[in-house]
């Protein structure tokens, strides 16, 4: 696509819960107009569609990919799905935003983004927190040398999960569950953002049930010496925010991952505290509509998918550490 006034025609491959939050977006979007959705019972498709104003619904995944007129899908579903259906859409042409982690594991999701290259479709995972404005204020602010080099990151995502039984996916090990690809996706992608370097080295420690961790706390090293710490889990209330230290201050960050309305981070530095704030962004219609305007200008969108791969190798190191009780290296 290269019309700067077109739009993207979406479907939705399932009606998960988070598409209570997504639909309101994809309303503001500048770029996408939401155009179907599907679910394995078309009973719940239809009252999607009827209660969000879509206009076409589907009874299949497969029927809503086999559909021409969409460009674009959104994939909500199970981790253990992301990889299957990423390839079905990408076998139909349809570039895809993915939830997040991408896949269970870092080779699993290398090998999704070289199938979705050969394809030629693009696709991204559905973190939103890059797109926010504030974070590239932020960004800049690091990069200006603001708080000096930065040398240690602190981040926590945590919430109380209800449920802790198997009636929620998030406790099926075999559906890619636990607390540290539900939550801890967005802790390591923070730290690495923050740091701007690759960590080497993983130690974590973890509380599990049902075979998948409801708990985690682990730490992570640098090529150069820093250090990041970070927490995740299903048991605690609920915490989403980000320390980063660096030589000459610092900056904090209550609410990184779901900011409110007026998105808000501190700089310390002495016994001086700069407040700055963002107002009045919705970061899902932000990711839509750079995911959008990436695809109608023929790019890559950003962050690069790469990125997902990265956090991945994370992970999987972290996954790995807190099963052995050991320090691991990250490969």
């Amino acid at each position: 696509m290269s019309n700067p006034s077109a739009k993207l025609k979406w479907g939705v491959l399932g009606a998960a819960k988070i598409n209570e939050r997504l639909f309101p977006a994809f309303h503001k979007s500048r770029t996408a107009d939401l155009y179907a959705i599907a679910s394995r019972d078309l009973g719940k498709a239809q009252k999607a569609a009827k209660d969000s104003g879509i206009p076409h619904c589907y009874g299949s995944y497969e029927a809503l990919l086999d559909d021409p007129n969409i460009d674009a899908v959104y994939i909500p579903l199970p981790n253990h799905l992301h990889a299957e259906y990423s390839r079905k859409a990408a076998d139909r042409g349809k570039h895809i935003l993915c939830e997040k982690p991408l896949t269970p594991t870092a080779p699993e999701a290398q090998s999704l983004v070289e199938y979705c290259s050969q394809k030629k479709v693009r696709i991204m995972d559905g973190f939103m927190w890059p797109h926010h404005p504030r974070t590239a204020v932020m960004r800049k602010l690091l990069d200006s040398g603001k708080i000096g080099k930065v040398t240690r990151v602190t981040a926590a995502f945590t919430f109380v999960l209800d449920n802790l039984d198997q009636s929620n996916i998030r406790l099926h090990n075999s559906m890619g569950g636990g607390s540290l690809l539900d939550v801890g996706c967005y802790t390591v992608y923070g730290i690495r953002w923050a740091m701007g370097q690759e960590p080497v080295k993983a130690f974590a420690r973890a509380k599990y049930k049902y075979d998948c961790d409801v708990e985690m706390t682990a730490q992570l090293l640098f090529p150069d010496g820093s250090l990041a710490s970070m927490d995740c889990g299903f048991t605690l209330p609920m915490r989403q925010w980000v320390e980063i230290t660096g030589t000459q201050g610092t900056m904090t960050i209550r609410d990184l991952w779901v900011p409110d309305d007026e998105a808000k981070f501190d700089i310390h530095a002495g016994e001086r505290t700069e407040t700055h704030s963002v107002r009045g962004q919705d970061q899902i219609a932000c990711m839509l509509d750079d995911f959008g305007t990436a695809l109608i200008q023929n790019q890559d969108p950003t962050p690069h998918i790469s990125e997902a791969i990265k956090s991945l190798k994370v992970l999987d190191a972290l996954a790995k550490s807190a099963r052995e009780g050991r320090e691991v290296d990250i490969v």
